[in-house]
């Protein structure tokens, strides 16, 4: 896989993850697209509120549950789920963080990452949609640009058949000409040559 179809496939899963947060409602869900000097490790934080510890544990198992069911993807590692203030799902190429509100308010990772680029679920979805219709677009030109190829290189191929099938008649009314002129030798009448060989 190419770097560009992972950072896709990275993106999908993001979106995939800010969507079973929507769904369990959890609150003002941001992405956070991190500079990828300053980030190191990840290239996204998805990041969410819930209102009590249970809201938090179910959205931290939805987004879990739908990953593995979809795409086949765990968690590399999976924290704070116990006690529910804070949990980290961690995806390696994304991080998930599901706080309760105060929690959030305290530690402010949205603060914390300055250089991170914030987007909403929403602006996140369209950019995702922009990236996949430009990639389906390069590569209908390119399968175009091979049928038009194929075209003409076929049409050029086509062309010393045709004198290949020509020259095979030639021959072939040549060698039905000879028995004609055969014929033509035999002597009127009907009479055998007695003429020994």
């Amino acid at each position: 896989m190419t770097t560009t179809e992972a950072q896709a496939q990275t993106r999908i899963l993001v979106q995939a993850a800010a969507q079973a947060c929507e769904d369990k409602k959890g609150e003002d869900t941001r992405i956070l697209e991190l500079d990828p000097i300053d980030s190191g490790l990840s290239d996204f934080f998805l990041v969410t509120s819930a209102t009590n510890d249970r809201q938090a544990i179910a959205v931290a198992d939805e987004i879990e549950h739908r990953l593995k069911k979809e795409f086949g993807v765990y968690p590399n590692s999976v924290e704070g789920r116990r006690q529910g203030q804070w949990i980290l799902l961690d995806y390696v190429d994304f991080v998930v963080h599901v706080f309760l509100a105060e929690r959030r308010a305290f530690y402010d990772i949205e603060r914390l990452r300055k250089s991170a680029r914030p987007l909403t679920p929403a602006e996140f979805d369209a950019e995702l949609k922009a990236a996949l219709s430009e990639k389906t677009r390069a590569v209908r030109t390119k399968a175009t640009a091979k049928a038009s190829a194929a075209e003409n290189g076929g049409a050029e191929a086509a062309k010393p058949k045709k004198a290949v099938k020509k020259t095979a008649t030639k021959k072939v009314s040549a060698s039905k000409a000879a028995p004609r002129k055969a014929a033509a030798k035999k002597p009127v009448g009907g009479k055998k040559s007695t003429r020994k060989a």
